[in-house]
Order: C-alpha cells, then sequence, then structure tokens
C-alpha cells in the first residue's frame, strides 16, 4: 500500500505533467503576442485555428496574430469572434463550460495584459490563469491547529463535490488579487470583508499540467486567515455546500484521498510545510511520526512554488 507521501508525490506529478517525460510539450506551438511567448497551443487546437487565416499567422513553431491584429481590442474581439464560432460548433469539449468571463492574456502577471480571453479557453492556448485561495484556520490556547475546509457544490463545472479551500476564487479580468479576495471570502463564505481583510499573503503556489481539455498553467496567491475559535461560516453564492472543521491531522490525511479538489490539495500542502507540520525527512502530527520523503518536499518547493 503506497505510503502518504508516495500519494502526494503522484499528485504532484500530476498536476506537473505537462513538464514530465510523455507529454506534449515537444510538439506544442509557442503562442506568441507581440513578440512574447503567453502560452502554448496543443498540435490540434493550431490546426483548428489554421481555419482564420485573417486572425492567426505560424511564426515559425509559434502562432501568433496577423499584422492588422495589433492592438489590445482587435486581439480581443478576434479571439471572442474565434471562440464564439468553435464554441457553435462544439469543436472542444472546454468551450461547453463558457462562462462568460475574461481572463487577461500577459507573459507574467507584472505586465500590462495584451488582450483578454474568455476563462473556458485559456487551456486552448495554454495561457497561464491566476488565481487565490484561502486557508482559514485556527489555533487554541494550546497551539492545536484546525482547519476549514469547504465541500464544492454537485453544480459546479469542475471537480463537484470536492473538499476544496475556505475560500478560492479565479482572478477575473480588471480585478486585484485583494478585492478577489475580499469578494471571494463574502460570497463563498459570508466573512466579513473587515475579517477577511485581515488574511495574510504568505506566496503562491504554481503549476502547470494537461488533460483532454488542454494545458493549464495556473498560479494560485496564498493567504493565511487565522479565525476566531468561534467563527462559523455559511453559505453565501450556492459555490459551496457544506462547510467542515477538522483538526489539522484529519486534514492531512484527507489530502491523499479522493476527496480533494488537487490544485487545493497543492494549497494545504503548502500550509503544513510553513506551519512545520510536516518537515523534510520527518514531520510530526501530534504524537505520531510519519516519514515525509526529502524528494517530495524538494519537488513541491523547487516545481510547484514561484
Amino acid at each position: 500500500m503506497a505510503s502518504w507521501s508516495e500519494k502526494m508525490l503522484q499528485l504532484l506529478r500530476r498536476m506537473n505533467n505537462f513538464h514530465l517525460p510523455g507529454s506534449s510539450l515537444e510538439s506544442c506551438l509557442r503562442f506568441e503576442v507581440a513578440g512574447e511567448q503567453v502560452g502554448w497551443i496543443p498540435p490540434k487546437v493550431a490546426s483548428i485555428l489554421s481555419r482564420f487565416p485573417s486572425v492567426f499567422r505560424p511564426y515559425g513553431s509559434a502562432i501568433t496574430f496577423c499584422s492588422s491584429v495589433d492592438t489590445f481590442e482587435s486581439r480581443s474581439v478576434a479571439v471572442d469572434e474565434v471562440l464564439q464560432e468553435l464554441r457553435r460548433e462544439a469543436s472542444f469539449a472546454c468551450l461547453i463550460g463558457w462562462r462568460d468571463e475574461q481572463y487577461a492574456v500577459m507573459p507574467r502577471y507584472c505586465d500590462p495584459p495584451l488582450m483578454y480571453m474568455e476563462r473556458a479557453a485559456t487551456s486552448l492556448f495554454g495561457v497561464k490563469r491566476y488565481g487565490v485561495h484561502v486557508n482559514g484556520y485556527t489555533r487554541d490556547s494550546s497551539g492545536n491547529l484546525n482547519m476549514w475546509l469547504a465541500r464544492r457544490s454537485l453544480t459546479k463545472q469542475t471537480y463537484p463535490g470536492r473538499l476544496d479551500n475556505l475560500a478560492a476564487g479565479g482572478l477575473a479580468a480588471g480585478c486585484s488579487v485583494r478585492h478577489t479576495l475580499v469578494k471571494e471570502c463574502e460570497e463563498e463564505a459570508c466573512i466579513p470583508p473587515g475579517l477577511a481583510e485581515q488574511a495574510r499573503p504568505v506566496g503562491t503556489v504554481s503549476y502547470t499540467y494537461e488533460d483532454d481539455e488542454g494545458i493549464f498553467p495556473e498560479c494560485q496567491f496564498v493567504f493565511d486567515l487565522e479565525l476566531p475559535l468561534n467563527f462559523q461560516p455559511h453559505i453565501g453564492d450556492g459555490e459551496v455546500q457544506a462547510f467542515y472543521y477538522y483538526p489539522i491531522e484529519k486534514v492531512k490525511d484527507l489530502l491523499v484521498s479522493e476527496e480533494f479538489k488537487p490544485n487545493c490539495a497543492m494549497v494545504v500542502l503548502d500550509f503544513l510545510i510553513r506551519h512545520a507540520i510536516i518537515e523534510p525527512d520527518s514531520g510530526l502530527v501530534s504524537d505520531h511520526l510519519v516519514k515525509f520523503d526529502s524528494m517530495l518536499f524538494m519537488y513541491f518547493y523547487m516545481n510547484t512554488l514561484t
């Protein structure tokens, strides 16, 4: 039977499979905008984009825009028109989950956006997506940690019914990280803005995976929110069906089960490492000494954090 660290290593490899042997990386084309790479386009997507020569053109081992599509506005409009046509044709499964939510496309988060793109289509172009995740936890007078987890609604388009962080959400175009943090806390868990604003930024968790719907480079801005012991979240916008309050030992065990949404498990793993619940070689969880492979520790911090 696989150990806890072996199961976690499997999860981390799955969430970074685009950079592992056997992926489609070597056959993908770079997606370039204004001379900057902003994504990766799989061959099957590139083939369909070739039907739109007034919008896209090949450029060596890359795909870029035609010279007439050279502004933020023209790129955003042209891509939206292409995507709407592909959506009507049902060319790609990911477009069935159309969100009517725009994501900014840029080489790095600190750069100005070069265009906007429908969220559901970003995996077709391997465009990096950003989000905000909140670890909600308490610490009692003896130092014992407990964590609040959410269970996703069964109507969610992705990972319905899985365990999630207390609050989380994608970073929509034009929204700041702090705004998204407060909004998601209030909408999903009815956390008052004054309390949500006490959340501490603690870093990012990044990864790139691929599946049948495309390529997913993602970066999550992670916050820790220490909550009052008498705090009780409440269901807000219906994206969550229930909240659970678990001792940190139980949370750790759940991470390697099929219960957790995979990227949320990575966010909690980061929390466990930062709070010394688990450490390289071994980690003390309550009174139980559990082995934690040094390879897993290094893999996580060298491949998932930026």
